[in-house]
């Protein structure tokens, strides 16, 4: 038997509070957004675990997570997040949090925000996000882009049938399951 996220966070100091509370949980705010992707991208090539013991350092480092500081963001603050200890110093991913947050102030010119961009594309199977947010984002492979839609509840898997946090994000609606009570058969197996 293999063991799903489900089985192992309830309990644990730092993945419980998050799979409980947190993951497919629809988020609408352009920060709050900003912020999960963020910590997707930083969990590239590391453990959930990792990311989730540094995320207070993350917001200290980026502002909160403000689309708006974020995005204005010049060499200096590269340079100050390259020395910070607390986050993971990644070149790459620093300066694709930066360019994201750009990107996402465009998308409320274009569609209100990005949660209002999110909707316009919804809904469409995972590899089919993959693609638009690779012309989109930076640094946004496969896993990354589908654990970011799992994790706001624009594709189903976040939670195994049964689980307590599922049965509690049911009475949510989460965009997968409107596509799916709307028809939408496109998530595969």
């Amino acid at each position: 038997m293999t063991l799903t996220y489900c089985d192992v966070a309830p309990g644990h100091e730092w993945h419980g509070p998050y799979h409980d509370h947190e993951y497919g949980l629809p988020l609408t705010g352009d920060d709050e957004l900003f912020e999960r992707l963020v910590l997707e991208i930083n969990q590239a090539g590391l453990s959930w675990l990792t990311v989730l013991k540094k995320r207070a350092a993350f917001r200290a480092a980026y502002s909160n997570f403000s689309v708006d500081v974020v995005a204005a963001y010049g060499p200096d603050d590269v340079a100050r997040l390259m020395a910070d200890p607390g986050i993971i110093r990644n070149r790459l991913k620093v300066e694709a949090a930066i360019a994201n947050a750009r990107t996402i102030q465009g998308m409320r010119a274009s569609h209100g925000g990005f949660h209002a961009w999110l909707l316009a594309h919804h809904p469409r199977g995972k590899a089919e996000w993959v693609k638009l947010f690779g012309k989109t984002f930076r640094f946004t492979g496969g896993e990354i882009v589908g654990e970011f839609l799992m994790s706001i509840g624009f594709l189903p898997g976040a939670h195994r049938p049964g689980c307590p946090a599922q049965q509690r994000l049911d009475s949510l609606e989460q965009p997968w399951q409107q596509a799916v009570a709307a028809g939408y058969a496109g998530y595969g197996a």
